[in-house]
């Protein structure tokens, strides 16, 4: 019996035979307008898919410039490590702030100057400044600390935040590297 298998007897490879209906001819196109595939083949009438191999060559994108050849005009790239600091200059602080006044994130937020208190600060020289305020911020410019200073003020520096990218590895500072290359 070739199509059944006895009980206790072992599989062949002669018994192997693909399901029913699982195994289909190839179509044959062209050959003739009687197999309903004739003529053009099913490809249409005129046009690029109407045509040889050639009309579909690899990488083509229908007329529109390749990716190979607009590669060059997008070059550079996305620093993940960028810090977006929201800029506030002496001037605006001067106009806006009196005498003994704590400039911060919050205080910002209120006068207007910055939209988001929890986002890093940065003080800009811009202007004068003839009031004596301390200012909290992330970073200032040399010549805004030396202008606040002079003024009669202070400059507190606030640690920054770690976020996204910079959040997933830690960088030593550049005080702490004599201490670590000493550990190791």
């Amino acid at each position: 019996m070739r199509g059944k298998l006895r009980r206790f007897e072992t599989m062949k490879l002669h018994d192997l035979k693909p399901t029913k209906g699982s195994v289909k001819r190839k179509v044959r196109v062209g050959r003739g307008i009687a197999s309903g595939s004739g003529k053009t083949a099913g490809r249409g009438t005129k046009g690029q898919g109407a045509r040889g191999v050639m009309g579909k060559r690899a990488y083509f994108e229908g007329g529109q410039l390749p990716l190979v050849r607009r590669l060059p005009f997008k070059r550079g790239f996305t620093n993940l490590f960028r810090i977006e600091y929201q800029e506030v200059n002496l001037n605006a602080i001067n106009a806006r702030f009196n005498a003994g006044d704590v400039v911060n994130g919050a205080s910002l937020v209120a006068a207007g100057l910055v939209r988001d208190a929890d986002k890093p600060i940065v003080v800009l020289a811009r202007g004068d400044i003839e009031k004596a305020v301390t200012v909290h911020a992330h970073r200032v410019s040399k010549s805004a600390a030396e202008k606040i200073e002079k003024a009669g003020g202070s400059v507190v520096k606030l640690e920054l935040p770690l976020r996204g990218a910079l959040a997933t590895i830690k960088k030593p500072r550049k005080e702490d590297l004599p201490k670590l290359l000493k550990q190791s």
